[in-house]
């Protein structure tokens, strides 16, 4: 670890702390820091979430998390389409099963249009079913939201990280921050590979932010951490399925829905558990029974279907009803907790705001500068994939020698992440890169291939 003390530590690098990082790279005068306790960038919630890009319709209105994913949408929205990161437009429809649940529409296109969202508009059954002729009998018609948009949650927070360390950040992973105290005025972070300084902290750790909020003498939150587990469904599935299918949401969040992936598969999901232990991330015989039980309602020839995987993430719920960002002036300190599932879509604002907090606690920002743009793997179903590209094929062969077959994964793309500037530390995260060993047989064929390409890089 340098001896030298940092301007800003980030501890955490799931998509916030990444966007963080990324945003704090615009100020070339700044030794930035990016620390993470796993072997990857995006290892925690950012990588296990139902990866919808939200308008912020539903959102509370006035509060902090209803402004920055308002404004976090449009400019993700517009990143992705710079850096290559598969987005569709999907739309979304808040399904109405009960005459309760019909009367609840008009109060939330309302609070739609409070939100600062016009477009949302309901739909008598006839046209429901149109839209989705596979949808369970007896809806009696829904909120149309066109705005809402499925995302790559994995090449999102690929991307800022990539971004960052290209124009400076120094990315510490396998750093688990253990004590940190702040003697003499710098912050002391005591970590497994040693300790490191800084003059300014962020505190953007997940599901471990109150912890280490408490370790810096703050109690304004605790994180209960709430498991959303879910099933991935063949892309077969792909087609019984048109927009984002949602039940008109409750206090535990928007409830199980069904949802195409940008990847080509159908979700299932999330459940809403609250728990205490924040490593518990198995999916439960429970669990999955409950969301058959739901998918047999609203989309029951979806449970034909062959199942590709499960899953399960941890969402860091709080006590509030709104994200906890919180700058902490005398400490040289800003807390980013209580970030849920609308950390995605929110994640560029969040750094704005972060930054900008930065800076009335009285840190220096310098001059700012454009960052040189980043091009991701285009991991999404509806693009052109390279094996699909006979000129890229043409130039490099690599592209046009499959490996993983369910997913159309060639040689050239995990070759790439093998080469990238942050390459994978191990086969989950060479996964998240190219989608190898995603698809129906889970690696059974291509496994031994792909560990054999992977070893072969960190020989």
């Amino acid at each position: 670890m340098p001896a030298e003390p940092y301007d800003v530590v980030i501890v955490g690098a799931g998509v916030v702390g990444s966007a963080i990082a990324r945003a704090l790279a615009r100020h070339p005068g700044l030794r930035v820091a990016l620390v993470e306790a796993q072997d990857d960038v995006g290892q925690g919630t950012s990588k296990a979430n139902t990866a919808i890009l939200h308008t912020g319709f539903d959102a509370v209105p006035g509060s902090l998390e209803a402004r920055l994913v308002r404004e976090g949408g449009r400019q993700l929205a517009a990143y992705a389409a710079e850096s290559g990161i598969p987005v569709e437009p999907v739309g979304a429809l808040l399904v109405a099963w009960d005459e309760g649940q019909l009367a609840a529409l008009p109060a939330l296109a309302a609070k739609a249009v409070r939100n600062g969202y016009q477009d949302a508009r309901p739909l008598d059954p006839e046209e429901l079913y149109t839209r989705e002729p596979h949808l369970g009998p007896g809806a009696l018609g829904a909120l149309h939201v066109p705005g809402e948009s499925i995302v790559c949650p994995w090449t999102t927070t690929l991307a800022y990280a990539t971004q960052a360390v290209r124009h400076g950040v120094h990315l510490h992973l396998n750093t688990r921050v253990e004590k940190a105290d702040r003697p003499g005025g710098l912050h002391r972070l005591t970590t497994g590979r040693g300790t490191l300084y800084a003059h300014r902290l962020v505190n953007a750790a997940g599901l471990h932010a109150d912890t280490l909020d408490r370790r810096l003498g703050h109690d304004d939150f605790t994180v209960t951490p709430r498991r959303g587990q879910l099933i991935v469904f063949d892309k077969f599935a792909r087609a019984l399925v048109h927009h984002i299918l949602l039940p008109v949401p409750t206090a535990l969040g928007k409830g199980v829905l069904v949802a195409p992936t940008v990847y080509g598969n159908v979700l299932l999901g999330p459940t809403a558990e609250d728990l205490r232990d924040k490593h518990a991330t198995g999916s439960t015989a429970d669990g999955l029974a409950a969301l058959r039980e739901k998918g047999a309602r609203v989309l029951p020839r979806l449970l034909d279907e062959e199942v590709t995987a499960v899953y399960a993430g941890l969402r860091a719920a709080t006590e509030h009803d709104d994200y906890r960002i919180t700058a902490h002036a005398e400490q040289g300190l800003v807390t980013v907790g209580g970030i849920r599932s609308t950390g995605l879509t929110a994640s560029l604002a969040i750094a704005d705001h972060v930054t900008a907090l930065l800076a009335d606690t009285g840190l220096d920002l310098g001059p700012a500068r454009d960052l040189e743009p980043v091009h991701m793997p285009n991991l999404g179903e509806a693009f052109p994939r390279p094996y699909q590209r006979p000129e890229l094929i043409a130039q490099d062969p690599e592209y046009g020698t499959l490996v993983c077959h369910c997913e159309r994964v060639s040689r050239g793309e995990i070759r790439d992440a093998l080469t990238s500037t942050l390459p994978p530390r191990g086969l989950d995260g060479l996964r998240r890169r190219t989608r190898a060993r995603s698809g129906r047989c889970q690696g059974f064929y291509c496994g031994a291939t792909v560990r054999a390409l992977f070893e072969e890089s960190r020989a």
